[in-house]
C-alpha cells in the first residue's frame, strides 16, 4: 500500500481516500492488518530521550561558576577554614539538587503529550465492530466516533452526523469546530480541514465513520512531539553572563595569584609558605563566595513575587530572563479577550442594535445604533425568541460568576436575551418544543419546532448566514444581509442568522421539506470575545516599556485584526496567515516579524518558526500557549508561558512559567518583575565586587611595597562571612525603583558588568583601599599596637560597606533621600546584626583571642562613623556629578 501522495487527505473525496488506502467502509481483515503492523508500526509516540539521573546530577557541575566556587572552598580548605570550605560546598550541592529536579520535571512534557493518546478505540474489522488497543490501529483501519471519544489517531471523516470536536490543544481556538464528510480545498489551515480529525482531540457531539490515514509519529500530535524532541533547552542571559564572568574572574585571580606569589618568593625573599598563606588569603578575600547563593535568594524571592501577581514560576532562572523579554508572543482567545462569546450588534430589517456588557453575566442592555433610548421592547423579541428556543444551552450562576453548560455562542444568546427583558426560563416554558433537525456541518443550520401559548405552531431557524439566505426568496433581503455580513465580518464578528416560519395547520414533525419555502428572516447577531480591559492597560504598559507584542492565532485573520485594533496592539497592525507565512524563506519571515504584529490560522510549525525567527534577530522572547500544539514553541521560547486554567499538562510541563489566571496582564507584571530581580542582581554585583576589591588591593600592596598586611587572613574571612550573608543578602528584597517599566529591554549580550559599574567597581575598590591604608598606618603612627590598628581596619571596612549599602540601593536615583535613609526592614534588620557582631569581634574576649582584635575606644567608634558617612555623601556626589554630565547614559547603567 502507497499512501504517499501529493494530495493531501482532507482534499480527497471519502471513496477515493479508501481507495488510496486500499480499504473499505467494512475495514481491514486481521491478517491485512498485522501485515500493516509490522510495516507502519505501533501507533503510539515514542518515549523521550531521557539522561541517567546520576549523570543529569553530575552536569550540574559543569559550570564556570561551580568551578569558581570549588576554588574557593579549596582555598579556604588549605587555610584551615573548614567551616566556610563547608557553607561553599553546600551551596554548590544545592544548587545541583535544585537544577537536577527542574530537569527531571521538564522532561515530563513529552510524557504528558503520549498521555493524551486514547488507551482503546471502536473499529470495524472485517465488517464487525470490536473495541482494540490504540496502538494496534494502523492506516485503513475504520474509526466509529461518538460524542465523549479521544480521537486515537488521524482519520479521513467518511461519514459524520452533527459531529462537533474539540481541537483546542492544536488549533488553541476554544470553540469547537464543526466536521464533515465533504472535501476540504487544499490550501486549507488545520483548523479549517473540516474533512479531518487528529489523534488526542475530543469529539463534543454527534457520531462519525472515518478512515485511519496516519498513525504514531505521523499524526498531526506525534509531528509536535518530534518537534518537542528536537528543540535544544536555551541558556538563560543571566546564566551566559554569569559563566562568562566567572570563567574571567577566575583567569584573572589565579593568574594575578601565581604572578603575586612569584614576586613575593622571588623579589621580596618571603617563605614560600608564608607568601602561599598570604597568596590564597588574598584569592578567597577576592572571590566572591557568596554572591551565587545570594544570587540564587534574589531569584527565589522573584518567584515569591511573582506567585502573588498569579505567575507561577517552574524554573528559576526564568525569573531574570523575564527582565529582558523583549517580545511578547501571546495568543488571543482567553489571554488579550475573556474567552466568554458575547453578542454585539443585532442587524434587523430596519436598524441595528448594540448590546451592552461583556460575558455570560447578562447585565447590560440593547440600544439603538447611534441612539440613548433603548429601541421599544417588540423590536427585537421575535430575534431574541428565536435564539432562546432554538438553543440547547444553560446558563448557570455561581457564587457571583456565569458560566455556559452547552455551546458558548448559545450561551451568549441567552445572555442578549436577557438584556432584552426575555426570560429564557418562561420563554421556554411558553414555547413547547415539539421537534428539532440538529445543527450539522453538512447543512450548517439548526431549525426547531414549537407551540405557542396560543396554540399556534412556529419552527424558529438559527444558522449560518449563507444557509439560510437560500431559503429566502426576497432579493432586498437577500442583499440587505450580504451588506451586513460583510460589515460584521469586516468587524472580526462571528455571525450568526435567524429566521422562522410560521404554519398553517398544526405539526408533531419537522423535517428538511418544510424549510423549503416560506421561510421569513429575521436578522442577523454579531459575536465576538471582548478584549480584557486589563490586557488593554498591559500592553500600552509593554508599549512604554519597548516590548513589542505578537499576537499569534488559529482564529481567522479578520477576527484577529479587529480585536488587535481593539486592544491598540500597535500602531497600524498587519495580519499575515499561515498559508502566507509557509511561502517565505527563513531570511523573509526574520524580516518580516519584527514589522507584523498578527499571526492568524498559525499551526505548531508557523509558531515556532515565528520564535525562531524573532530569536535570529537577537529577540528574548516570552511565549504564551496552552495545547498540545503550543508545546514546542513554548520550550523554543527564553520564557514560555503556559496557561494554568485552560492550559494542557504538556503546555505547563514545556514552560517555565504558568498563569494561574490566563490573562496577559500577568505576564506583563512578571515582566515588571524580572526586572526588579534583575537590578537587585545588578546591586549585589555592584555592592560585593568593590567590598572584595578594596580589601585585595591593600593586601595585593602590602605584598608589593613589603609592608605587614593590614588585616589577617582570618580577619578577611571574617569580614567576607559577616556582610555576605547580611548586607549582601539585604539587596535581594530591594522593591522595584520608580520608572523600571518606563526603560526599554536590556540587550541579550549585555555585559553583566556594565561600563558604569566597572567603573563603580574601580572607583569603589581604589575608595576602600585608600581607606585601608590610611586608617591602618594613621593608627601605627599614632602609637596603637598592630592587633589594635587591624581591628580599626576591620570596623572601617565594615561601615564603610554599610555607608555604600545604601549608595547602591537606588542605581537610577539618588539615595540621599527620606525613602533612601530610612531602608527597608531588611536594611535595617541587616545592619543591627552587623553591629552586633562587630561589637562582639571588638569587645568580647573569646573573639579577641581567636581574631586577635582588641577592643576600641568611643573616639575611635566616633572616627569610623564619621568616616563612613564621608564615604556615602562621596559617592553620592560622584552619582550625581555623572548624571549631570550625561555620563550614565554613555557609560549605560
Amino acid at each position: 500500500m502507497d499512501i504517499e501522495s501529493d494530495l493531501p487527505w482532507h482534499v480527497l473525496p471519502p471513496d477515493e481516500a479508501l481507495a488510496r488506502l486500499e480499504s473499505s467502509r467494512s475495514g481491514l481483515d486481521r491478517d491485512e492488518v498485522e501485515r500493516r503492523l509490522s510495516s507502519f508500526g505501533p501507533n503510539s509516540l515514542p518515549p523521550p530521550k531521557t539522561t541517567h539521573p546520576a549523570l543529569r546530577f553530575l552536569a550540574q557541575f559543569n559550570s564556570a561558576l561551580i568551578y569558581f566556587l570549588l576554588a574557593a572552598a579549596v582555598a579556604a580548605g588549605v587555610l584551615g577554614h573548614l567551616v566556610d570550605a563547608g557553607v561553599i560546598l553546600a551551596v554548590v550541592i544545592v544548587n545541583a539538587i535544585v537544577g537536577h529536579v527542574q530537569e527531571g520535571k521538564a522532561e515530563r512534557a513529552l510524557a504528558a503529550i503520549r498521555d493524551l493518546i486514547s488507551p482503546h478505540a471502536t473499529v470495524l474489522r472485517g465488517g464487525v465492530r470490536e473495541t482494540v488497543d490504540v496502538a494496534g490501529l494502523v492506516p485503513g483501519d475504520i474509526l466509529l466516533l461518538e460524542a465523549g471519544d479521544r480521537v486515537p489517531a488521524d482519520a479521513r471523516i467518511l461519514r459524520a452526523r452533527n459531529l462537533a470536536v474539540d481541537e483546542s490543544l492544536l488549533t488553541g481556538e476554544s470553540l469547537t469546530a464543526a466536521k464533515h464528510e465533504h472535501a476540504v480545498a487544499h490550501d486549507a489551515a488545520l483548523g479549517d480541514q473540516a474533512s479531518m480529525v487528529f489523534s488526542g482531540t475530543l469529539v463534543a457531539t454527534g457520531q462519525a465513520t472515518a478512515a485511519v490515514t496516519s498513525t504514531g509519529t505521523a499524526t498531526q500530535i506525534g509531528r509536535i512531539s518530534g518537534m518537542l524532541n528536537r528543540v535544544e533547552v536555551l541558556t538563560t542571559p543571566l546564566l551566559r553572563q554569569i559563566n562568562s564572568f566567572a570563567r574571567w574572574f577566575t583567569l584573572f585571580i589565579f593568574l594575578g595569584a601565581a604572578l603575586l606569589f612569584a614576586f613575593a618568593v622571588t623579589v621580596r625573599g618571603f617563605d614560600w609558605t608564608d607568601a602561599l598563606v598570604a597568596v590564597v588569603a588574598l584569592s578567597v578575600g577576592a572571590m566572591p563566595e557568596g554572591l551565587p547563593a545570594v544570587i540564587t535568594v534574589t531569584l527565589a524571592i522573584g518567584v515569591q513575587r511573582m506567585a502573588a501577581r498569579k505567575a507561577v514560576i517552574r524554573k528559576l532562572p526564568a525569573v531574570e530572563t523575564l527582565g529582558a523579554v523583549s517580545v511578547i508572543c501571546t495568543d488571543k482567545t482567553g489571554t488579550l479577550t475573556r474567552n466568554e462569546m458575547t453578542v454585539r450588534h443585532i442587524y434587523l430589517g430596519g436598524h441595528e442594535l448594540v448590546a451592552s456588557g461583556t460575558g455570560y453575566r447578562p447585565e447590560g442592555e440593547l440600544k439603538a445604533e447611534g441612539q440613548d433610548d433603548p429601541p421599544p421592547t417588540g423590536a427585537a423579541a421575535d430575534i431574541l425568541r428565536c435564539g432562546v428556543l432554538c438553543n440547547d444551552t444553560q446558563l448557570r450562576e455561581k457564587e457571583g460568576e456565569w458560566s455556559v453548560e452547552g455551546d458558548p455562542m448559545e450561551g451568549a444568546l441567552l445572555a442578549v436575551a436577557i438584556k432584552g427583558s426575555l426570560s429564557p426560563d418562561q420563554c421556554r416554558d411558553e414555547w413547547e418544543r415539539l421537534d428539532e433537525i440538529p445543527f450539522d456541518a453538512a447543512h450548517r443550520f439548526m431549525a426547531s419546532l414549537h407551540r405557542g401559548p396560543r396554540g399556534e405552531h412556529v419552527i424558529f431557524i438559527k444558522g449560518a448566514p449563507e444557509a439560510l439566505l437560500a431559503m429566502v426568496d426576497d432579493a432586498g433581503v437577500k442583499e440587505r444581509w450580504r451588506s451586513q455580513i460583510e460589515r460584521g465580518g469586516a468587524s472580526g464578528e462571528r455571525l450568526l442568522g435567524f429566521a422562522m416560519k410560521r404554519l398553517d395547520a398544526p405539526r408533531e414533525r419537522l423535517d428538511f421539506p418544510d424549510l423549503e419555502a416560506g421561510v421569513a428572516p429575521l436578522g442577523l447577531m454579531g459575536f465576538m470575545d471582548p478584549p480584557r480591559e486589563e490586557a488593554v492597560a498591559a500592553l500600552a504598559e509593554c508599549r512604554s516599556a519597548g516590548v513589542m507584542v505578537k499576537m499569534i492565532t488559529g482564529d481567522h485573520a479578520a477576527t484577529a485584526l479587529a480585536i488587535a485594533r481593539q486592544i491598540d496592539l500597535a500602531d497600524d497592525p498587519q495580519v499575515v496567515t499561515g498559508p502566507e507565512l509557509e511561502r517565505l524563506s527563513d531570511k523573509e519571515l526574520q524580516s518580516l516579524v519584527r514589522r507584523v504584529s498578527v499571526f492568524a490560522r498559525a499551526t505548531p510549525e508557523h509558531k515556532l518558526r515565528i520564535v525562531r525567527a524573532l530569536q535570529a534577530g537577537g529577540a528574548i522572547v516570552a511565549m504564551t500557549g496552552d495545547g498540545v500544539n503550543d508545546a514546542p514553541s513554548l520550550k523554543q521560547a527564553d520564557v514560555g508561558t503556559a496557561m494554568g486554567i485552560k492550559g494542557t499538562e504538556a503546555a505547563r510541563q514545556a514552560a517555565e512559567m504558568v498563569l494561574l489566571d490566563d490573562n496577559f496582564a500577568s505576564i506583563v507584571a512578571a515582566v515588571h518583575e524580572g526586572r526588579t530581580v534583575y537590578d537587585n542582581i545588578r546591586k549585589v554585583i555592584a555592592w560585593t565586587l568593590p567590598t572584595n576589591g578594596g580589601e585585595t588591593i591593600a593586601v595585593v600592596l602590602a605584598i608589593l611595597a613589603g609592608f605587614t598586611l593590614p588585616m589577617t587572613a582570618t580577619q578577611i574571612l571574617w569580614i567576607n562571612l559577616v556582610t555576605a550573608a547580611t548586607l549582601g543578602l539585604v539587596l535581594a528584597f530591594e522593591p522595584p525603583e520608580p520608572g523600571v517599566m518606563s526603560r526599554p529591554p536590556r540587550q541579550p549580550d549585555a555585559p553583566l558588568l556594565s561600563p558604569f559599574l566597572l567603573w563603580r567597581v574601580v572607583l569603589v575598590s581604589v575608595l576602600f583601599a585608600a581607606i585601608v591604608l590610611s586608617i591602618f598606618f594613621g593608627m601605627l603612627e599614632r602609637g596603637a599596637d598592630l592587633p589594635t590598628a587591624r581591628t580599626m581596619v576591620v570596623n572601617m571596612l565594615i561601615v564603610a560597606e554599610v555607608a555604600y549599602l545604601f549608595n547602591v540601593r537606588f542605581l537610577h536615583m539618588r539615595s540621599l533621600t527620606l525613602p533612601g535613609a530610612m531602608g527597608t526592614p531588611a536594611v535595617l534588620i541587616a545592619i543591627t546584626v552587623v553591629v552586633l557582631a562587630q561589637l562582639a569581634f571588638t569587645y568580647l574576649p573569646v573573639m579577641n583571642r581567636l581574631f586577635d582584635s582588641r577592643p576600641l575606644s568611643l573616639t575611635h567608634g566616633l572616627a569610623i562613623i564619621g568616616v563612613g558617612a564621608a564615604v556615602l555623601l562621596f559617592l553620592e556626589g560622584e552619582k550625581l556629578l555623572m548624571r549631570k554630565l550625561g555620563v550614565f547614559k554613555e557609560l549605560g547603567t
